[in-house]
């Protein structure tokens, strides 16, 4: 699979830009703040539905702009297609294939495919569990478009959750209920401690639908852990496999889920069912009623979870070196766009800006395992950034044009 064209309108920088691309690698050069991750921001958008640099898409439209359009032509084999998105900041984005069929935003995940290295990537490894997380969930959308839906649905129960679980803890705060629309249900009755169905939020706050959110979460939840288990089953020998490549020796990786419901998987091989995430999940959820009460927050769940990252028999967050960090990075990148690759769909390999990073070695290692990708797409300020096997397609990016040289 490959861009063929890329269509810009009030995006970012860009009053409008079209920029024909090419299989084999791509190079846009041009001094800082010109646009060249823009340009790759916007691809990568198309894919994924979001930045890798925000997390809103306001700063994507451009000042003075209503909107921004990104429009990109897609070739896999002997078919085309066009994928379009309008984006609108507090209003619901809109989507078109081939110009004439207007679908949701999330029906057109899977159409383009890419796999992004960037100096964020580090956050991967030093960062949060959740920048983890949604690497993980990243690729699981990417392997199954469908569980964007899936992921939206979570998301959706667990706002509604977290809203009733906030009623209540004002409510025993305050010994009041406060009016809302997910504590409409809500009875005000005289301070008191929950009782053993943990259904009263201590002033009284009534909770009876907890238990049906519980189920909802469990569902939802069992299908999103189910996959991102058997994502790491799969993932972690190709991650074994890049890390020896960009550093041999520097071994052994493991990759180790530790779920919030007492699920934690050492050895992806062995990992429960969906039947059992979903009972597991159920179970923590009631074991943890009353501290969520008490919070006003879910403590269980997906979005509660991490991923670590194991180095020889330490974590790599806190004990790797800088340059160990940047080879697991590159190396769980790597591991994703083999996966991809091996399901086959091939994905645009995007390296933003991410040689400049990186020292001599590692450059020139990353290069040589990228280059026989179908289409690469790589930022830099200057052309001695760019590997010479990097060799293809310049463009030269200033002053809001794309140039090819």
């Amino acid at each position: 699979m490959h861009v063929t064209h890329l269509s810009l309108a009030d995006f970012r920088s860009y009053a409008r830009v079209e920029v024909p691309l090419d299989p084999g690698v791509s190079a846009f050069v041009g001094a800082n703040g010109q646009g060249k991750t823009n340009l790759v921001e916007a691809i990568g958008y198309l894919a994924t539905l979001s930045s890798h640099r925000v997390s809103s898409d306001a700063p994507l439209v451009r000042a003075g702009a209503e909107r921004a359009v990104i429009r990109g032509a897609v070739t896999q084999g002997e078919r085309s297609q066009l994928v379009e998105l309008e984006l609108n900041p507090g209003r619901a984005n809109r989507a078109r294939i081939n110009r004439s069929s207007q679908v949701r935003p999330r029906d057109v995940m899977g159409i383009v495919r890419t796999v992004l290295f960037a100096p964020e990537d580090l956050a991967l490894v030093k960062g949060d569990p959740g920048d983890r997380r949604r690497f993980l969930d990243e690729l699981v959308t990417a392997r199954s478009p469908r569980m964007a839906g899936v992921r939206a649905d979570y998301e959706r129960v667990l706002k509604q959750r977290n809203s009733l679980l906030k009623s209540a803890a004002i409510a025993r705060r305050y010994g009041v209920t406060k009016p809302g629309r997910a504590s409409s249900r809500a009875v005000a009755e005289p301070p008191g401690e929950p009782d053993d169905s943990g259904t009263r939020g201590g002033s009284g706050a009534d909770l009876s639908t907890l238990d049906v959110w519980d189920q909802h979460l469990a569902h939802t939840g069992a299908e999103l852990l189910a996959q991102r288990f058997e994502l790491i089953r799969v993932l972690q020998p190709l991650t074994e496999k890049s890390y020896e490549a960009l550093a041999p020796g520097g071994g052994p990786i493991a990759l180790e889920y530790r779920s919030s419901a007492g699920l934690t998987v050492t050895h992806p091989d062995e990992s429960p069912d969906r039947s059992e995430i979903y009972e597991q999940l159920l179970t923590a959820l009631g074991e943890t009623r009353k501290q969520e009460i008490e919070r006003g927050v879910t403590l269980v769940g997906p979005h509660r979870d991490d991923l670590v990252l194991g180095l020889g028999q330490l974590p790599a967050k806190g004990y790797a070196s800088h340059g160990e960090c940047w080879s697991y990075a590159l190396a769980l990148r790597l591991a994703s766009y083999d996966l991809l690759r091996t399901e086959g769909n091939e994905p645009v390999l995007v390296l933003d800006d991410v040689f400049a990073e990186l020292d001599a070695r590692r450059r020139e290692r990353l290069a040589e395992l990228v280059a026989p990708a179908e289409q690469v797409l790589v930022t830099a300020a200057v052309d001695d950034d760019v590997p010479g096997v990097l060799a293809g397609t310049r463009y030269e990016v200033a002053g809001g044009e794309v140039k090819r040289a």
